[in-house]
């Protein structure tokens, strides 16, 4: 009978586990939180210090039992849930359920999940760390009190169903600025001046304007007009052209640091287009353990909450021993590469790194879904990468005289690859155009120059005037959000992905065709009213400041109940202004210019369970209502009444006719265009895409691309459910020359290439290709959201 338990929150990790230590422990799973603040209440006793009223969650008084059954005659119990705030207030819920005196209860850390890492955390247990479950609790009942007593405010102001959070708000807020940021915007015009020469030598080159008459032209301090450019030109074209300076310098570029968690989110967000919850879902898994064959379940990645860049020593000397093997001596710096952490990190963990470098991408593949494999991937080589040797690169600037003019050419060359050779970090696109980009640590573009002399005189192929136009900064991705709150100081590792679901869930903004996020009008309308009932609390500095001093909780260094005196005093004086003050936009609606064409009212956005509709202003007197949509601009649509609705791809499954788009006050619908000779509807989802290809099972439907419930790609009929057809393959329109199937499939490899295989099980015919029409290297990690 084993003598101890060891007490985690999930199966996943349990199984791993079993297999580390042995006959003389029990693994029991607790299935996440087993207490929290009830649901139906605020469940926090202001008065009596702000105590909060835990409950044992639903459902979990069956496992409670059990954890305590197994308990009972153990002589140590070992509580190893993770290593971060929510996992320390995990624990502390179940040593009190379980009541055990302090010698036969014990924690244990679990950065990462193998055999040698576990039995090194249960030999050497610690303590549970008080300051740090106050730091969470907190945190806990700072959320509870915003939520609970800001949200029916928007109820009975707003929507019903509407939420309102002390992180989420202010998330909110930054979407809200940015997009008013964008209307404001007005472009300014500005001209470049580029001249194509040529020397005594190939190759012909470019040099760019760089200043006239003295004047430095940035075209950000001091912008060209049209009528300089043209002066430029005038006063170039018949002049010599000849070098006037020749600078030569050897740059180095550094290596980006081993992933933290905002910065795994956004890498994985630009390279593979996972969104920050699907990123965290497969880095959970990669933690808690993933079967690789005989080895059994094993921890693939440390921690993945974490805001810290150290390495441990130990994985230090394996990084290099790796680096030195597969890279050469040449790669690897004289000693390790240090990176500095922010001023709130938790400097007890680690960065995310793998838990071995023996099991490299190529050796765990044939274990690992597709996007556990290419997660991993950019983790191993991002970690690897961190500690090799920069990248070096000659680097000229040549300055070059005509008449009052200077033009500059710049030529750089690779000089020696560095860590570029396993990794280069991804650059958000579209990044903010009213500054310079900072470099990301990667490959630069090479750019050559001939062989040239001071003095020399150059040939003038061409002089190119181009116009520009600045542009507005652009809309925030899901991964571009995560920077901008991480450098404000708002947020922490754990909290990231949940607030980018919190505002979408909401439809408090949704996503462009880009993947960029657009704050809806109720987004507006709620940030706009929590900013005007709550400005010093909906405010990104003094949600930073409410971060630091619950850091400061966890650090002892700060009284967790008078923090939240100090801050509940002001919030429930604004709470209370905010309850008579705050405008009823539920009733009132948000006004248009759009009139009523019944009794000439205006037209008010109002909102109802099934989105964002137009009722006259006049209600209930008037009861007209109508559907509306936005343009890009975001300004209110009103289709006319003769306009034929849109068709769609999609086809009656009644009578085969095409469908078209329609909408009813319940919300759009996909409806028959036969109609009302046939009334065939469907539920709109996810907008298929046809990929061009006849479906080879029926041969009279399309194949559209479609996305299952869990959001995986696949391929289907569009006769469906007439025809059923399905592949997680995409199908290309090509015999099989083996076997004479009426179709092969894409197989995406994982060094980018693609094969086409037969779909027929036993064929086995398998056929390399450059590319097949519709498919990129990057389709397979990245598919299109359609």
């Amino acid at each position: 009978m084993a003598k101890n338990l060891i007490i985690v929150e999930s199966p996943a990790k349990a199984k791993t586990l079993r297999r580390f230590l042995g006959s003389n422990f029990q693994v029991a799973p607790s299935v996440g939180h087993v207490m929290d603040l009830p649901k139906s209440r605020l469940g926090v006793d202001i008065r009596d210090d702000f105590k909060p009223e835990y409950h044992v969650i639903p459902g979990k008084a069956k496992v409670i039992t059990d954890i305590k059954k197994a308990a009972s005659g153990k002589e140590r119990v070992y509580l190893a849930t993770d290593p971060d705030r929510e996992g320390e207030a995990i624990a502390w819920h179940i040593a009190e359920k379980l009541d055990l005196p302090a010698d036969r209860l014990r924690r244990v850390l679990l950065h990462e999940i193998t055999a040698a890492a576990v039995k090194e955390a249960v030999a050497h247990p610690t303590s549970l760390n008080h300051h740090l479950y106050e730091a969470q609790q907190a945190r806990r009942v700072l959320d509870r009190l915003v939520g609970y007593q800001i949200s029916p405010l928007l109820w009975k102001k707003v929507k019903r169903g509407l939420s309102a959070g002390r992180v989420q708000s202010v998330a909110l807020r930054i979407v809200v600025d940015r997009e008013r940021e964008r209307e404001a915007f007005r472009a300014e015009e500005y001209w470049t001046v580029d001249a194509e020469l040529e020397g005594q030598g190939p190759p012909p080159f470019k040099a760019s304007l760089y200043s006239f008459r003295g004047q430095r032209i940035d075209n950000k301090d001091y912008k060209l007009g049209r009528d300089e450019a043209y002066q430029v030109i005038e006063s170039c074209r018949p002049a010599t052209f000849r070098v006037k300076s020749i600078e030569s310098k050897e740059v180095r570029r550094n290596p980006a640091p081993p992933f933290i968690t905002s910065r795994l989110q956004q890498e994985a967000a630009r390279k593979l287009r996972f969104s920050p919850s699907r990123t965290m879902k497969i880095a959970q898994r990669l933690y808690e353990g993933v079967g690789l064959g005989d080895e059994g379940p094993t921890g693939l990645i440390t921690y993945m909450r974490t805001d810290s860049p150290r390495v441990s020593e130990q994985a230090l000397e394996s990084v290099r021993e790796f680096i030195a093997q597969r890279y050469g001596a040449r790669y690897l710096p004289d000693k390790p590469n240090l990176y500095r952490a922010a001023k709130s990190a938790q400097e007890a963990h680690e960065a995310i790194r793998p838990t071995s470098l023996a099991r490299d991408p190529e050796s765990v593949a044939p274990y690992l879904e597709r996007d556990e494999l290419a997660l991993y991937t950019l983790i191993f080589n991002r970690f690897v990468a961190s500690q090799m040797r920069p990248a070096v690169y000659d680097r000229t600037v040549v300055d070059i005289e005509a008449e009052r003019a200077i033009f500059r050419a710049t030529g750089q060359v690779l000089k020696f690859d560095g860590f570029v050779r396993a990794y280069t970090e991804g650059q958000d696109d579209g990044d903010d155009a009213r500054g310079p980009k900072k470099a990301a640590a990667g490959a630069e573009p090479e750019e050559r120059l001939p062989a040239l002399a001071e003095g020399e005189a150059l040939r003038l192929l061409e002089l190119k005037p181009e116009q520009h136009f600045t542009q507005p900064p652009p809309r925030f991705t899901q991964a571009t959000l995560i920077k901008e709150l991480e450098e404000k100081g708002i947020g922490r590792p754990s909290t990231y992905a949940s607030i980018m679901t919190s505002i979408l869930d909401r439809s408090y903004v949704e996503e462009d065709e880009s993947k960029r996020l657009r704050p809806t009008t109720l987004g507006r309308t709620v940030s706009d009213l929590l900013i005007n009932s709550f400005p010093d609390i909906i405010e990104t500095s003094f949600t930073a400041s409410l971060e630091e001093k619950l850091d400061e909780v966890e650090e002892g260094r700060e009284n967790w109940v008078e923090i939240l005196r100090r801050f509940y005093g002001p919030f429930s004086q604004r709470l209370g202004e905010a309850e008579r003050k705050m405008p009823d936009v539920k009733h009132a609606g948000l006004k248009t210019d759009i009139k009523c064409e019944l009794d000439g009212g205006a037209m008010v956005i109002k909102w109802g369970r099934n989105g964002e509709f137009l009722g006259c202003s006049n209600y209930p007197a008037c009861r007209n209502t109508k559907q509306f949509a936005r343009d890009e601009q975001g300004h209110v649509l009103v289709a006319e009444d003769d306009q034929a609705p849109p068709a769609t791809q999609e086809i009656c499954e009644k009578c085969g006719k095409p469908m078209v788009l329609r909408r009813s006050r319940f919300g759009a619908f996909l409806g028959c265009s036969g109609y009302p000779q046939c009334d065939g509807i469907k539920k709109l989802g996810v907008q298929a895409l046809d990929i061009g290809v006849k479906c080879p099972e029926c041969g009279q439907g399309n194949i559209l691309q479609r996305r299952s419930r869990r959001s995986r790609i696949f391929y289907g009929c569009s006769r469906y459910p007439a025809c059923k057809f399905a592949s997680w393959d995409k199908p290309v329109a090509r015999q099989c020359p083996k076997c004479g199937a009426p179709y092969l499939v894409e197989k995406p490899q994982k060094n980018g290439s693609l094969m086409l295989a037969c779909a027929k099980p036993g064929c086995g015919y398998k056929t390399q290709v450059e590319a097949v029409s519709g498919f990129s290297a990057d389709s397979s990690a990245s598919p299109p959201n359609t």
